[in-house]
């Protein structure tokens, strides 16, 4: 037998159409992401997300169905950020906290003119440097006369608030060695207590004050100049922020051990 030819296939021409349609196909679903994307909503991403896995992997385990939950649908496209109102009880603080920095700087305002009184506002509070050559002889403990009416203006000032106060007495690097005073430990202590008894004589709530003796050991100037030196001799009154006890509270309560 004579085999019979086989037929010459002819090319097919039209095969670009599948490619196109692949490409038209994905194209379409890239711009239906991108859409998708510019739409800031987490139910609708997420439902497209599985859409589309479904659509490129089927897997019977894949619902046919989607439908955002009810709490995603009701939630807006675009979640912009909320601005919390200020505290009104923080700026009513601070504006005391300033009141009373200005009404201090009042009855002190001839010191602060010539140098030997500082006011300064900060975050832990209100600080109200002296320097200890406006409040005691040099080596002493005992207040001048003159003194005493600036500090009784301030006590004045003090007395109506519930703030607590810490006096701190600061002194130089230069020894006393005194049978009264060994260390500048005992003299720095002693004059922020002779402060905290002026103040507490003057209306200022005991319990709301503190006397702290630092000696020479908190300089804010170097001690090798004499205006160094009489920088770091000062009392220091520091007003803490209202809601800052001293002593703290849990330390005031707790019972007291006996022998």
């Amino acid at each position: 037998m004579v085999r019979r030819r086989h037929e010459e296939e002819h090319e097919n021409h039209e095969r670009w159409l599948v490619s196109y349609a692949d490409f038209i196909t994905l194209l379409f679903a890239f711009f239906v992401v991108m859409y998708a994307i510019s739409q800031v909503n987490e139910g609708k991403y997420r439902v497209l997300s599985d859409a589309l896995l479904h659509a490129f992997k089927p897997d019977d385990r894949v619902p046919a169905r989607f439908e955002p939950r009810r709490d995603e649908q009701s939630q807006p496209a675009i979640q912009l950020p909320i601005k919390l109102p200020v505290d009104a009880g923080r700026r009513r603080v601070e504006a005391k906290m300033k009141g009373m920095a200005d009404d201090i700087r009042k009855v002190l305002e001839p010191l602060v003119k010539e140098g030997q009184v500082r006011v300064t506002e900060s975050a832990r509070g209100i600080a109200v440097e002296i320097n200890a050559s406006v409040l005691f002889a040099p080596g002493q403990a005992v207040l001048n006369d003159s003194s005493v009416r600036s500090l009784v203006a301030v006590a004045q000032v003090l007395a109506g608030a519930e703030n607590a106060i810490e006096v701190e007495g600061h002194t130089d690097n230069a020894p006393i060695g005194t049978p009264l005073f060994p260390s500048n430990w005992e003299l720095s202590a002693a004059r922020a207590s002779r402060v905290v008894r002026l103040f507490t004589q003057a209306g200022v709530a005991p319990e709301r004050m503190a006397a702290i003796g630092y000696g020479e050991y908190r300089n804010v100037d170097t001690n090798d100049t004499p205006e160094g030196k009489a920088r770091n001799r000062r009392v220091t009154v520091m007003i803490l922020p209202a809601g800052e006890s001293n002593p703290p509270a849990a330390a005031a309560d707790a019972p007291v051990a006996t022998p």
